[in-house]
């Protein structure tokens, strides 16, 4: 089954490198989406594609990278947009 999610992610999450983990993680994954930084030190993405592998996306944000310090992520249902491939958006 198919799913889509945004996620906001808070913390020492920005200057990290966060962004091109979530890219790597999300590729090794095969979730299709983006993910980007956001004024307020936040970073926000959408990801969709097999449930298990959404699922386990919105896990590893949970952890991040060793160099970041996630205090909470959200994550809200999201429409599929038919996304391809996973990038940092700007």
């Amino acid at each position: 089954m198919t799913k889509a999610v945004s996620v906001h992610v808070t913390g020492r999450v920005q200057g990290v490198g966060f962004r091109y983990h979530a890219v790597e993680e999300g590729r090794r994954l095969g979730v299709t989406g983006w993910v980007r930084n956001e004024p307020d030190e936040s970073v926000a993405g959408h990801v969709e594609g097999d449930e298990a592998a959404v699922d386990a996306f919105v896990s590893w944000c949970r952890r991040g990278p060793a160099s970041a310090v996630v205090r909470h992520v959200a994550v809200t249902e999201a429409r599929l947009t038919g996304a391809q491939g996973f990038d940092v958006r700007y």
